[in-house]
């Protein structure tokens, strides 16, 4: 099937490995032109090498910090001027500090704030100029299920993924005139290296391997797995 990407402008956030990649790699399997972004240069290569293999598409490539508002905006600049200005942005960013709420500092709720709600704000403006000078686009924000009901133990998580749902809804509606689709994405349990992470911790906590924590909430998944 024919998604009509080829030779669109996309940029993945977080795209090194985990659902980035995985969507980066779905992207350039339609034969759009991709950017890759994360902060570590040697998994950025060995993610590009990867997605050339599956699909003999080059997908371009920069180290950046989402935290930082200087290297975002190198990151567009670059894109728009590899492979013109920006079709697709994905925005995506791994997850803050697991914990409760007496768990946190306000350094941590910075952090989090920084990590998992502004530099989204940050990336959408960035691309919004040549969307509209389009008259199209689309972005995408990968959120967590936490955006319908919260996680137990993961208070910044469920509190900055929320707030991007309420951004996404309310851009949505002030730029859908302009040709510019935004919509958040809630994904549950995938096992990434995030999930890996986040079993392990609740493993110390309660006195369980990670492998039985995970066999814990594969039983609530009806494929089970």
């Amino acid at each position: 099937m024919n998604l009509g990407l080829k030779d669109k402008s996309v940029v993945v956030l977080a795209s090194s490995k985990g659902l980035g990649f995985a969507t980066a790699l779905a992207y350039a399997q339609e034969g759009a032109k991709v950017m890759l972004a994360s902060r570590s240069e040697s998994e950025l290569a060995r993610a590009a090498e990867d997605i050339f293999k599956k699909t003999g598409q080059k997908a371009s490539y920069r180290v950046c910090d989402v935290t930082s508002r200087d290297q975002l905006a190198e990151l567009f600049k670059a894109a728009a001027s590899e492979n013109g200005a920006v079709d697709v942005l994905i925005n995506n960013t791994g997850g803050p500090k697991a914990g409760g709420f007496e768990d946190q500092s306000d350094e941590d709720w910075e952090q989090a704030f920084e990590l998992n709600l502004l530099s989204f704000i940050r990336a959408i403006r960035e691309v919004l100029p040549g969307m509209k000078e389009k008259g199209s686009g689309r972005i995408i924000n990968i959120a967590s299920s936490s955006i319908k009901e919260p996680v137990e133990g993961l208070i910044l998580s469920n509190t900055f993924r929320t707030g991007v749902v309420g951004m996404a809804k309310s851009l949505s509606k002030e730029y859908s005139k302009d040709g510019i689709l935004i919509n958040t994405v809630g994904p549950g349990r995938i096992a990434t290296e995030r999930v890996d992470h986040l079993d392990r911790l609740r493993g110390e906590k309660t006195g369980k391997s990670s492998e039985e924590v995970k066999a814990q909430y594969e039983e609530l998944i009806p494929a089970g797995r």
